[in-house]
């Protein structure tokens, strides 16, 4: 999720799912020690509990990465071990960790030593066109065993070279029931599912909640285009908690965008995390238009978010006649 679940992007979707725990996109260790650490670490109070997840292969350079993220206020440091990209393979990071098990193991246990908050490791089932699931078994085995307790499952393999990452999201087939096998190897770790994960009854069926064997389920892309499938799980693991309709959501965001010109950022920065509010509703493409329109991003007024949503509520009125 790389240049998208930015602290815009998890502001305003923390406003649709009050519970679920976000995550940053994934952040090289580089970035954090030797760039501009405030611009990519920073986050807004709300958005606890929130992740930071870390891209790198050297054990000195995370541990002192997560210790920054520790400092910053985060509640989980996670470790990509799942990423394709050309660029984070040419790092040597991403899903290439997970043929270096050990390696992996010494990256969570220095990041354990620095921080007292969860390690977490994000991964794939598989490298290339290896299906067999003692691969898996013994790269969670030997993380496991240095002290990770979380791991976030992409039950998809990462085919490295030949695929591209978009590629690498539909074309390996998906086999959710490694995931349930990994869970019954290790009943002591929590085992998240993500990948393909199209609607809350889907993802729900999965975890304990919803008849399944795993211990929750992480949405990405589907969250991200079509983002009120989060307050749809949200009303079905937390039927107690209130999620905001359309009406808060917009005021909210009206506010946080002002705060956020007025402090520089550019209007669209925010704006474009919303594209996919009203996603299957009337007035969707209007709301999209408008809302990366240039000209009307450039005078930089948030007001332009609730002129937007007013077409929207109008065409569903005509609709509705």
């Amino acid at each position: 999720m790389i240049d998208w679940t930015d602290r815009h992007c998890r502001f305003f979707h923390r406003l649709l799912a009050p519970h679920a725990r976000l995550y940053t996109e994934m952040i090289a260790t580089g970035a954090i020690l030797y760039g501009d650490a405030a611009r990519h670490l920073d986050f807004d109070p709300s958005e606890h509990p929130v992740a930071l997840q870390l891209g790198g292969n050297e054990p000195d350079a995370l541990a002192r990465a997560a210790r920054a993220g520790r400092d910053r206020g985060y509640d989980e440091i996670n470790l990509n071990c799942g990423c394709p990209s050309d660029r984070v393979q040419k790092g040597a990071f991403g899903a290439c960790l997970m043929s270096t098990p050990a390696l992996v193991a010494d990256c969570v246990k220095a990041m354990r030593d620095a921080v007292d908050i969860p390690v977490t490791v994000k991964h794939r089932i598989g490298l290339d066109y290896d299906e067999s699931y003692a691969f898996v078994r013994d790269f969670v085995g030997t993380v496991h065993e240095a002290g990770c307790e979380v791991f976030i499952v992409h039950a998809r393999n990462a085919v490295l070279k030949g695929l591209s990452p978009k590629e690498n999201r539909e074309i390996p087939p998906l086999r959710y029931h490694v995931a349930g096998q990994l869970k019954r190897d290790f009943p002591q770790a929590l085992i998240v599912l993500n990948g393909g994960l199209a609607d809350a009854h889907a993802a729900l069926s999965h975890i304990g909640r919803g008849g399944g064997e795993l211990d929750g389920v992480m949405l990405g892309r589907e969250a991200y285009q079509r983002p009120r499938v989060l307050s749809e799980l949200s009303r079905r693991l937390w039927p107690d908690a209130p999620v905001p309709d359309d009406a808060a959501v917009i005021r909210a965001m009206i506010d946080y965008a002002g705060a956020q010109v007025a402090r520089g950022v550019p209007l669209r920065a925010v704006t474009r995390h919303m594209l996919g509010l009203f996603t299957t509703q009337a007035g969707a493409r209007s709301w999209r238009r408008m809302l990366s329109d240039s000209r009307l991003l450039a005078a930089g007024d948030p007001s332009l978010i609730e002129t937007a949503w007013h077409v929207v509520a109008g065409a569903a009125e005509r609709r509705a006649a």
